[in-house]
């Protein structure tokens, strides 16, 4: 169940966002850890990768917002980063870059069943995610896919 806040905190880091040029990827608040930890993954506003001072810049200008609006009242600490390797593929240009990559597919069944598929990404268009399955081309429809990440390579 995600953190009551969540949403108050991705809207802010939107709104963080928008004025410093950057994208907000993902935000998560993992209260298992203490202090909690917020953290925020984020590209620029033109979809590329940031650098480490552009987390620096980001996040001095984040943890000001949220102190302004004490959306938090335990400690915290606040992480910046960009997706990286085992991370969800969801934009076209993850798609794109990581061609020929080991990836694992959540999907559902026309039946509601969900399962996942393991297999090399070939590509994904308008209709289906393609990936190669022990060399044999498998299509998934696209409004069935729920989730694609990837993964290491097996042995």
């Amino acid at each position: 169940m995600p953190h009551p806040l969540l949403p108050a905190l991705e809207s802010l880091a939107r709104r963080v966002a928008d004025t410093t040029g950057f994208r907000v990827v993902e935000a998560q608040i993992q209260t298992h850890r203490h202090p909690c930890i917020v953290l925020v993954q984020l590209r620029t506003g033109d979809g590329g990768d940031v650098t480490l001072d552009d987390c620096a810049a980001f996040s001095g200008a984040l943890g000001e917002a949220m102190e302004a609006e004490a959306l938090l009242s335990e400690a915290y600490v606040l992480e910046i980063s960009s997706p990286g390797l085992n991370d969800a593929l969801v934009e076209d240009r993850d798609f794109h870059s990581f061609r020929g990559f080991p990836i694992e597919v959540r999907f559902r069944h026309s039946d509601g069943t969900e399962s996942t598929r393991a297999g090399l990404l070939l590509e994904r268009d308008d209709a289906f995610l393609h990936l190669n399955v022990r060399g044999r081309r498998q299509r998934i429809p696209r409004h069935d896919v729920l989730a694609v990440s990837l993964t290491r390579p097996s042995e």
